[in-house]
């Protein structure tokens, strides 16, 4: 309802293999439109803009330039059609000289769109000077997702130089959305959860909290001239760190009911400090699976992305986590898979480069570990080729979520960390099996039923 196995030491050899890519979304502030015939010359057009409104003025620049000179083009006439959920904003002629068009955006709660800047005799092409660019006030830009750039190249080199039979070319930006909804947890209690696209308006969220799982869709359109300039689709779930109903060290997640790579499901507790963020990353080649996977079980491609996000009874390693520069990501793993106390747990991990997932040798850290917000045990060492591992053992009254934190990272006080869960001492069967041997009464789980008689 929609409301506002076991891993030894090798572990360490298998994390060189393993990189996360480091994305966001689909035109985040940035699209280009490669290559255009414009009377002879190879032209690319790109769009530069703000990826939030959040001040009362922006700027949109948009450059045209000749692939062959590397130079800008000049005296270019562009006649731009600006699109949101397949409305149109406006359609107008705008020129500029030099070949780069700086438009300032004052959104306002006006019912009309006005145009500031003068305007040529020719087409009535708008245009501005580097002291008074172009405005453009009025209703634009004031809700999150896809907008659409239409462009044609109507005059180029002279300013009389009009170009016949234009063709029509788009780029796609995303001023990202963020939206809260208020659903209820297993005991009736108000949990609010906050999605941010990176893409296109979030739709239909939901949380099952029998299941364990979230869905929400967003409009996405499967042809391949759309498709082909789509570098990643990012959308993020974020949920309280002390919501332990959906608190899992591991999630598997869909996408139009097929199940996602375990790259594409990511989790990342250091962002925020009293929120975990689940992230769906589908880089370009993933979608184009995902569309051929729907096309091989006969489904019809729809206009949306329907994802769902559920935890996972299997922790699949590693867990990845960057620090908030992003200059280090950190790999972790431990053995047992279920950790209990009473029982040594080897922590595996690996430190890497953010930007290209190379472990780094000789690295220093401090590992810590903390439960209630209260620190229960701190170690410094160095990973000297970039894999290492801590030992700990919990005592038992050391259950519950847990923090596992990474400090001081090769000395630059940058840190990360990650949630999971330490299991009570005789695990959570086990314990429910003891108190109903005690009471007389039928206890049925998923996969097993137990009667007891007194």
């Amino acid at each position: 309802m929609l409301k506002s196995s076991k891993f030894g030491f090798f572990v360490i050899a298998s994390f060189l293999l393993i990189s996360t890519p480091n994305v966001y979304g689909h035109g985040l502030g940035f699209d280009k439109i490669s290559s255009i015939d414009v009377a002879g010359k190879d032209i690319s057009i790109s769009v530069e803009m703000p990826t939030y409104f959040e001040n009362d003025q922006q700027t949109i620049t948009i450059t045209a330039t000749d692939n062959e000179t590397k130079e800008n083009a000049k005296n270019v006439t562009f006649l731009i059609g600006l699109f949101h959920e397949n409305e149109i904003i406006f359609r107008n002629y705008f020129f500029t000289e030099n070949g780069i068009l700086s438009i300032l955006v004052t959104p306002n709660q006006e019912e009309t769109i006005e145009i500031k800047g003068e305007q040529d005799l020719l087409l009535g092409a708008w245009h501005g000077t580097e002291s008074k660019p172009i405005e453009i006030t009025g209703p634009l830009f004031d809700s999150g997702g896809l907008y659409s750039f239409e462009f044609e190249v109507r005059t180029i080199d002279e300013p009389d130089n009009i170009i016949e039979n234009s063709t029509v070319h788009t780029a796609d930006l995303t001023i990202v959305e963020t939206v809260s909804f208020i659903e209820k947890d297993t005991e009736n209690n108000d949990v609010e959860f906050r999605l941010k696209s990176y893409f296109d308006k979030i739709s239909n969220f939901e949380y099952d909290p029998l299941k364990k799982q979230v869905t929400f869709e967003m409009p996405f359109d499967w042809r391949e001239e759309k498709m082909s300039h789509i570098p990643v689709v990012h959308e993020e779930v974020h949920f309280p760190k002390d919501f332990t109903d959906l608190l899992s060290p591991s999630y598997t997640g869909y996408a139009n009911g097929i199940e996602l790579f375990k790259a594409s499901v990511t989790i990342d507790d250091y962002t925020e400090d009293d929120e975990r963020i689940v992230h769906f990353v589908l880089l370009q080649d993933h979608l184009r699976f995902l569309k051929n996977e729907m096309k091989r079980l006969d489904q019809p491609l729809p206009d949306n992305i329907v994802f769902t996000l559920t935890t996972s009874e299997n922790i699949e390693f590693p867990l990845v986590a960057y620090t908030i520069s992003e200059d280090f990501q950190v790999n972790l793993a431990w053995d047992p898979v279920n950790i209990e106390p009473g029982v040594d747990t080897n922590f595996i991990f690996t430190i890497r480069d953010g930007a290209t997932g190379e472990p780094l040798r000789s690295s220093d850290y401090t590992f810590v570990i903390l439960q209630n917000g209260n620190e229960i045990h701190r170690v410094s060492g160095v990973a000297q080729i970039g894999g290492e591992f801590e030992k700990f053992t919990f005592a038992e009254d050391q259950t519950g979520p847990t923090v596992i934190k990474f400090e001081n990272i090769r000395n630059t006080g940058q840190e990360t960390e990650f949630g999971i869960m330490v299991a009570p001492e005789f695990g959570t069967i086990a314990m429910l099996i003891l108190l109903i041997s005690v009471v007389g009464i039928i206890f049925v789980t998923k996969k097993t039923s137990f009667k007891f008689n007194l």
